[in-house]
């Protein structure tokens, strides 16, 4: 390996690629590891989610100040998917938005920790102390519904708040008293922000 090469490299002007620092581990005795850490959560890249992110801000009241892609620093780093903030009653709701649920622990802890970065984001200058709540918005579907049922507990203590209360909250001039799930009813046409569960889903009843 040139030996200007690696000065560069070592003084960060240049980019090694694999091969190089594969070379590099193998001078130095070491091996090379490449690892992917999880972020704070997928950003809105769906036709379903944007879709059902649109029907959000509509159906919200307009005392609500609207935010997309929201980016927080610290402590979690990532961006959340709507902010709803009303400066006036001193209240911000933290959004999430998924068309499906992968890993439930993980994007429940990921709602959380962007949530507590709230105080990191531009958005908080406009308000003083606001409480923060959270919001999940699924969408039905048998998959959601099923997940619903089997980890009713675990999402209940995340989210406690009646369905129709979060929907009263979002849509009027209701006050927000707890983090609260919501479900989206999606056809190929339209979609829909639903008031109560499911049929068959006792979460948020």
């Amino acid at each position: 390996m040139n030996h200007g090469f690696l000065a560069r490299i070592e003084r960060g002007s240049r980019e090694p690629s694999i091969s190089v620092l594969a070379a590099i581990g193998d001078a130095l005795g070491a091996d090379l590891v490449v690892r992917l850490y999880p972020n704070t959560g997928p950003r809105i890249r769906d036709h379903i989610q944007a879709a059902i992110v649109e029907e959000l801000l509509r159906i919200a009241h307009p005392r609500w100040k609207r935010f997309t892609e929201v980016a927080v620093y610290r402590p979690a780093r990532g961006r959340v998917d709507v902010v709803l903030l009303d400066p006036q009653a001193a209240e911000i709701v933290a959004t999430e938005v998924h068309s499906q649920v992968r890993r439930l622990e993980q994007q429940l802890g990921w709602a959380r920790m962007k949530a507590e970065s709230l105080p990191s984001a531009d958005l908080w200058r406009f308000t003083q102390n606001p409480a923060v709540r959270q919001l999940l918005v699924l969408r039905s579907t048998s998959a959601t519904r099923e997940l619903a049922k089997q980890f009713e507990s675990t999402l209940r203590a995340a989210y406690p708040a009646r369905a129709a209360d979060v929907f009263a909250a979002v849509a009027s001039h209701d006050r927000w008293h707890e983090s609260g799930l919501l479900w989206a009813d999606v056809t190929r046409d339209s979609v829909r922000i639903l008031d109560r569960p499911p049929r068959g889903v006792m979460l948020g009843r």
